[in-house]
C-alpha cells in the first residue's frame, strides 16, 4: 500500500532538472567579484516577460556548476501595519491627550484614527518619562481634513525611527477625545524600498472630466505601483484615481466568459500652505498595488478624476516593481551567468536562502545584456508526467480505492471474538 502511495506521489510531483540547455536566455554577471564573498545583483525588469511567473526559473552556474542564491526585496523586511489602542485619553488645558504602548523594536510613521471632517490640528509626540530619564520630544506634526475643500486628508505622523517604549501625544483642538480612535504604525524597514519602472507612458489623453492612460503588460510582469510624474506645480490638488487590470488570455476560446477585471484606487495629493498658522507640505503621488505576479499578459487603464478642476500636467505614468537583489557567495575566479526561460522548472530549495544574512561590506554585481542561450534545446515534452500519461494516473487511483476496499471488507469479515 505505502508503495502505491509513494509511486502515485512520485508521478505527480517529480519536477524536471535544471539543464543550461533548456533555458531561452542568459544574461553575463558583469563587476567580476576580486575576492571571494558575499555580492549581490539587482533583477533588471526586462527579465520578467520572459521568465516564469515570480521568477521561478532563475538559475545562477559559475563555471556550468549551479550555484545557491537568496532572493531579497524591501517587500520581504516590511511588516503590517499594527493597531495600537489609546491609553489614559482625556484632556488635559485646551489639548486633548493621550499614552501608547509601543511595540518591541524600531518603528516610523505613526497614522491616527480619527472620526471628524473638516479639521486641523497639531500633534506633539514626545516619549514618557521613564526612571532616571527626561522625556524627549519627536516632534510636531500636522494632521488634517480638508473635505469641503476637496484637498484630500491626512493624519500621518511621519516620526524618526523609534524604539521608545511608551509615547505620548498632545493634539490640538478642535479635535475631542471621542475623535480618536487609536493608532496604527508601520515598521522600519532595513532599508530604504527601491522602484523600477516596467512600463512608461507620457501619452495621457483627457477625456471630458477625467486623464486616462493605459498600458499593456506581457505575462508575469509584476507592479507593485503606479506612479505620476509632474512638474512643480499646481503647489494644491487633490484627485482620486482608478486602476483597472484586465487580463488578456494567450488562448482565448470562443465559449469562455470573459475575464473579470480587478479594480483599485487612491488618492492623488500635493498640498503646500499655511493653514491657520500651520505649515502643511503633503505629497502623495503613487498609488499601491494590491496584485500579486500576473500569468497572463494584462491591460492597464489608469483613469485620473479631475471633476471640474483643470487637468494636472504629469508628464508621465509609471509601473513600478519593487527591486529584488540575487544573492549569492562568489567566488574570486571563473565566470557567472544567469539563466532563465525554462518554463518546466519550478522554484529552487537552497539551504543558501533559509540561512542567508545580509553582510554590509559585502559586493555589488550588475547584469550584462540579455542574450539568447545559442545552446539552447527545448525539452521534448514538458507536461508532466501526469499530463503525458493520464491512463497510468487513473489506473492507480483505482489500484488504491480497490486496495482500500479489499481491506475493508476483509476487516468485515472477520469474525469477533467472543465475550
Amino acid at each position: 500500500m505505502k508503495l502505491v502511495l509513494s509511486l502515485l506521489a512520485l508521478m505527480m510531483y517529480a519536477a524536471p532538472a535544471a539543464e543550461i540547455r533548456h533555458f531561452q536566455y542568459q544574461r553575463p554577471v558583469d563587476a567580476a567579484v576580486k575576492t571571494a564573498g558575499q555580492s549581490c545583483l539587482a533583477i533588471d525588469p526586462a527579465i520578467y516577460p520572459h521568465a516564469e511567473q515570480q521568477i521561478a526559473d532563475l538559475r545562477l552556474y559559475h563555471d556550468g556548476t549551479v550555484t545557491p542564491y537568496a532572493l531579497r526585496s524591501a517587500a520581504l523586511l516590511r511588516q503590517n501595519d499594527q493597531t495600537i489602542s489609546p491609553v489614559n485619553l482625556g484632556v488635559q488645558g485646551s489639548n486633548v491627550v493621550f499614552d501608547a504602548a509601543m511595540p518591541l523594536g524600531t518603528y516610523g510613521n505613526v497614522s491616527l484614527d480619527v472620526s471628524a471632517q473638516d479639521f486641523i490640528a497639531a500633534v506633539t509626540v514626545t516619549s514618557v518619562r521613564e526612571a532616571g530619564n527626561a522625556p524627549t520630544k519627536l516632534g510636531t506634526f500636522t494632521i488634517f481634513d480638508f473635505t469641503r475643500q476637496k484637498l484630500g486628508r491626512s493624519t500621518v505622523l511621519h516620526l524618526p525611527p523609534s524604539n521608545f517604549p511608551h509615547l505620548h501625544f498632545q493634539v490640538t483642538r478642535p479635535l475631542h477625545p471621542e475623535n480618536i480612535h487609536g493608532l496604527s504604525l508601520s515598521r522600519v524597514a532595513s532599508r530604504q524600498p527601491l522602484y523600477q519602472a516596467v512600463a512608461q507612458s507620457s501619452e495621457i489623453r483627457q477625456q471630458g472630466q477625467v486623464s486616462v492612460v493605459e498600458f499593456t503588460l506581457p505575462a508575469h510582469v509584476p507592479v507593485d505601483r503606479v506612479t505620476f510624474v509632474s512638474a512643480d506645480q499646481p503647489l494644491n490638488f487633490s484627485r482620486m484615481v482608478t486602476v483597472r487590470v484586465v487580463d488578456l488570455p494567450a488562448h482565448p476560446t470562443g465559449d469562455a466568459e470573459p475575464p473579470q477585471p480587478r479594480i483599485f484606487g487612491g488618492n492623488l495629493l500635493r498640498l503646500h500652505r499655511l493653514e491657520e498658522g500651520h505649515r502643511i507640505d503633503e505629497e502623495r503621488l503613487s498609488i499601491d498595488v494590491p496584485m500579486d505576479f500576473a500569468p497572463e499578459a494584462s491591460k492597464w487603464t489608469v483613469t485620473v478624476v479631475n471633476g471640474d478642476d483643470a487637468p494636472v500636467p504629469f508628464s508621465r505614468v509609471q509601473l513600478e516593481v519593487l527591486e529584488h537583489d540575487l544573492c549569492f557567495d562568489a567566488a574570486p575566479l571563473g565566470k557567472y551567468t544567469l539563466y532563465y526561460g525554462d518554463p518546466a522548472l519550478p522554484a529552487p530549495h537552497y539551504d543558501y536562502a533559509d540561512l542567508f544574512q545580509l553582510q554590509a561590506d559585502g559586493a555589488h554585481a550588475s547584469l550584462g545584456p540579455e542574450q539568447v542561450n545559442l545552446q539552447y534545446e527545448p525539452r521534448q515534452d514538458e507536461r508532466s508526467f501526469t499530463d503525458r500519461h493520464p491512463i497510468l494516473l487513473w489506473a492507480a487511483l483505482i489500484l488504491v480505492i480497490l486496495t482500500l476496499a479489499g481491506i475493508a471488507l476483509g476487516t468485515a469479515k472477520r469474525p469477533s471474538a467472543s465475550p
